[in-house]
């Protein structure tokens, strides 16, 4: 007989599973299919391990991986809320916060605390490790997309503007990882893959 503990951490192992089958707007490399939740949270991991050195600020590095790889297992419930999606965006924390309650709740008592105290540090974006995960939360999917030659930006007319006003958070994770988000944009604005807008011009100018 599995003690209940165990037996409480297996299922909740079981249910994060179904990750897997959340996808997300961005397309994988190569002009590929969606990537997935689950995709996007292990590549944003690596690329904060190998991108430790960037981060403005000193950083538990073993925390921030931990942070982008539960960040968005309150999706399985919630459901995907894309970046620009302004309606969506305005329901979204409820969603989660309803999904995080539900989800977390598998597991022992103790850990339910740890991971949601985690996850709500991360939302909170008031400490270092959860200012560098946003870095790269922002960052996975904007070299996604600048591999695909902006196709994502392209498909739902996404502005420059917006870009930037999102791109806001790299730049306090990381101010060396913002210039090279923005000669990415600055690339994609020239070559017409990423709209320019009237205030966003005055903006830069």
């Amino acid at each position: 007989m599995i003690e209940e503990r165990l037996k409480r951490q297996l299922d909740f192992v079981l249910e994060i599973d179904r990750e897997k089958n959340i996808f997300r707007q961005t397309h994988l490399s190569g002009h590929g299919r969606n990537e997935n939740d689950a995709e996007h949270a292990w590549h944003m991991a690596i690329m904060a391990y190998l991108l430790r050195e960037y981060s403005n600020e000193k950083i538990d590095i073993a925390k921030v991986m931990l942070m982008c790889l539960i960040h968005d297992i309150v999706e399985i419930e919630a459901g995907d809320t894309y970046a620009y999606d302004e309606a969506g965006r305005s329901t979204q924390k409820a969603r989660e916060d309803a999904a995080k309650e539900k989800l977390y709740s598998i597991l022992p008592d103790d850990q339910k605390r740890e991971l949601t105290a985690l996850f709500d540090e991360f939302e909170a974006f008031q400490t270092a490790e959860a200012r560098f995960a946003h870095a790269m939360d922002n960052l996975q999917p904007l070299l996604l997309n600048n591999s695909n030659g902006g196709s994502d930006w392209m498909e739902h007319e996404v502005t420059a503007k917006q870009v930037y006003e999102r791109q806001e958070k790299t730049r306090l994770g990381s101010e060396i990882l913002y210039e090279v988000t923005d000669q990415i944009l600055k690339d994609n604005i020239r070559k017409g893959s990423l709209r320019e807008s009237d205030s966003c011009l005055k903006e830069k100018r």
